[in-house]
């Protein structure tokens, strides 16, 4: 009897054991592990940046952007700008403001684009005492050839008034580089 009740209880034992090792693993690989984010390896930065010094004449720009990768053939961004421009006894101009932009690239080398800008737009004419401050939105399409992380394009504005706003032309010619 002693025996049959040694054997009984070793086999007891060895139940609970097995038993308690197999939650012990089965917690382990139930633990969730937590992924890293890929957020930031999807983000490139770029912007523009121009200075022009001439005879009485100063223009300072500068325009720095982001652009997000949602895959690869659409990207999301923003953007902000900044430029002064002077000719001296005869005009002086700041304008600031921020864009968001959409590209879509159909094929590698080809990249469609679309922008909506806004900017407050400060102008002094020093000769006459006439000062205008006001908005100017634009709203671009675009088209350019794509290479590495180098756009070469032209946009147009679609919101484009000879009469009002800061741009000379609607189609304007343009440079996109994204590290």
């Amino acid at each position: 009897m002693k025996k049959n009740a040694l054997h009984i209880l070793t086999k007891r034992l060895t139940f609970l054991f097995f038993i308690s090792l197999s939650f012990s693993i089965s917690a382990q690989v139930t633990t969730p592990i937590k992924a890293k984010s890929d957020f930031w390896k999807k983000v490139q930065y770029g912007g523009g940046f121009g200075l022009g010094f001439g005879s009485g004449f100063t223009n300072i720009s500068v325009a720095p952007s982001a652009i997000y990768n949602v895959n690869n053939y659409f990207s999301v961004g923003f953007g902000l700008q900044y430029s002064y421009l002077k000719q001296k006894d005869f005009y002086k101009s700041s304008q600031y403001g921020a864009s968001l932009i959409g590209l879509v690239n159909p094929i590698e080398e080809i990249q469609l684009s679309v922008e909506l800008e806004q900017l407050r737009v400060n102008v002094d004419f020093e000769d006459t005492n006439i000062s205008r401050d006001f908005w100017n939105t634009g709203l671009f399409v675009g088209a350019g050839y794509r290479t590495e992380n180098v756009t070469i394009g032209a946009r147009y504005n679609m919101l484009f008034d000879k009469d009002k706003g800061v741009y000379g032309d609607a189609l304007m010619p343009f440079v996109r580089v994204f590290f």
